[in-house]
């Protein structure tokens, strides 16, 4: 229930990557401002994780409620930015608030699965984490759906999806093996105390240079689409179909990565997805013009699938390394 909440919820993420094309001819702005939307987007939700960890609000209330709050007022932020933003700036203040939002979604998610499953946190969290991937795809797939329907209407969609990602756990509430508990008098020490264990701070760090590529990632597949060869080979499927295939087939990515984590451990399974990733980045960069149709298609299905399998991993080691009080918050 969880991972199908993330999935809902998460579609908020990349909602108005889905309208690209019309967003930038309609408020007549070039491909690199359109960007700047996702970029508003990582702003509020690195400021929202920043703010959780310093002040102990992760803590202070309980996990189920903050994310059922942060849904709601994510799909409002989101909703409005389809009705009421008249232009770019409009646009990123509706944008970044989405992200600001989206800090008590996602962490909070795996926060709410290891309270649920903490024998099994690799696994558990590449569901939640394939869910995350899907919710990042799917309104390139309700865009597809909806080719005639006006762009405000497909972002919308993302908003409803949230609602009923908010229902379903408010209905679940929180696990028995993470209590309920106040806030940490000084929540400043227990993010040092988390990055003095050496374990944590290289997975966080991996996780670091991991969540840089991924987002690059995930926002620039419609315009490597678009501008590759397979717009015109594949034209039936249109580019935001093909973007929901690379984008989604992370999910599986994800699913196997986690079952090849309960064999080999989370830190080998993120080293070989990061070096698979790295390497579909450097064979597209060389040879996406020379590659045919069908070879470009499958490296990019392939880098879909890699370039996210290493994330619940990372999660993973993190939250086996730092203090059991500071998971989901510091």
């Amino acid at each position: 229930m969880i991972a199908l909440a993330q999935l809902l919820g998460t579609s908020l993420w990349f909602s108005a990557n889905s309208a690209m094309q019309e967003l930038a001819r309609e408020w007549d702005v070039s491909a690199v401002e359109i960007g700047w939307l996702t970029g508003a987007v990582q702003g509020g939700f690195i400021l929202g994780t920043l703010t959780l960890a310093l002040t102990g609000l992760a803590d202070r209330f309980r996990a189920s409620h903050l994310f059922v709050a942060s849904a709601l007022a994510g799909a409002l932020c989101n909703a409005l930015f389809a009705w009421a933003a008249q232009g770019l700036a409009d646009g990123l203040v509706w944008r970044f608030l989405v992200g600001l939002c989206l800090a008590g979604i996602y962490p909070v998610g795996m926060k709410l699965v290891v309270s649920f499953a903490p024998e099994r946190t690799g696994q558990a969290l590449a569901q939640l984490v394939a869910m995350l991937t899907l919710g990042t795809a799917l309104p390139h797939g309700l865009r597809e759906l909806g080719t005639a329907l006006p762009w405000p209407l497909v972002i919308s969609a993302s908003s409803l999806l949230a609602l009923i990602g908010a229902a379903l756990i408010w209905r679940l509430g929180d696990g028995p093996h993470l209590p309920r508990q106040s806030a940490p008098s000084n929540p400043r020490a227990g993010l040092r105390e988390a990055f003095a264990v050496r374990r944590f701070r290289a997975a966080a760090w991996g996780y670091f240079g991991h969540m840089w590529e991924l987002y690059a990632f995930w926002t620039v597949v419609p315009l490597l689409v678009a501008n590759s060869p397979l717009a015109d080979a594949y034209s039936g499927l249109g580019v935001s179909g093909m973007a929901f295939a690379v984008i989604g087939v992370g999910a599986l990515g994800c699913l196997l990565g986690g079952a090849l984590s309960r064999r080999f451990g989370s830190a080998a399974v993120a080293l070989w997805a990061l070096a698979l990733s790295g390497f579909c980045a450097v064979a597209f960069a060389l040879f996406w013009r020379a590659l045919p149709p069908s070879g470009l298609a499958l490296l990019l299905l392939v880098w879909g699938a890699a370039v996210v399998a290493d994330s619940p991993q990372f999660s993973a080691l993190a939250s086996k390394a730092c203090p059991p009080t500071a998971v989901g918050a510091s």
